[in-house]
């Protein structure tokens, strides 16, 4: 179930998705940064790229899809990670942390982490 409203009483989760640049010729740094632009935001401080989903749909497995292929092409390091979503955030997010345990436990039985599709 996801919400986009807020509810003071009600837990609101998101998956925070970050994914720190691979060293690289300027090159191929470029390569990743055409790739992640449009899916993440970049902190050039500490070369991360970074978003929060808060609904599973076609644009959150979108965003997985281009993270876990800059893994694949660069090295890239991808983190996913249930946060509580802040106050501030007013677009979807997860109502119940059953959910995001039981979607974690689904893709362990097929042998992927979480947010790792198969790549074509």
């Amino acid at each position: 179930m996801t919400s986009t409203t807020t509810h003071s009483n009600t837990a609101r989760w998101l998956l925070e998705v970050t994914a720190a640049a691979a060293p690289a010729d300027p090159a191929a740094f470029e390569e990743q940064r055409q790739l992640l632009r449009s899916i993440a935001q970049f902190d050039s401080a500490s070369r991360t790229w970074w978003t929060c989903i808060g609904v599973l749909n076609v644009r959150a497995l979108e965003i997985l899809q281009r993270l876990y292929e800059a893994a694949r092409r660069f090295g890239t390091e991808v983190h996913v990670q249930a946060v509580a979503a802040p106050d501030a955030w007013h677009g979807p997010c997860f109502t119940d942390v059953g959910e995001l345990a039981a979607l974690t436990a689904g893709q362990a039985d097929q042998g992927r982490r979480l947010g790792e599709l198969p790549v074509l």
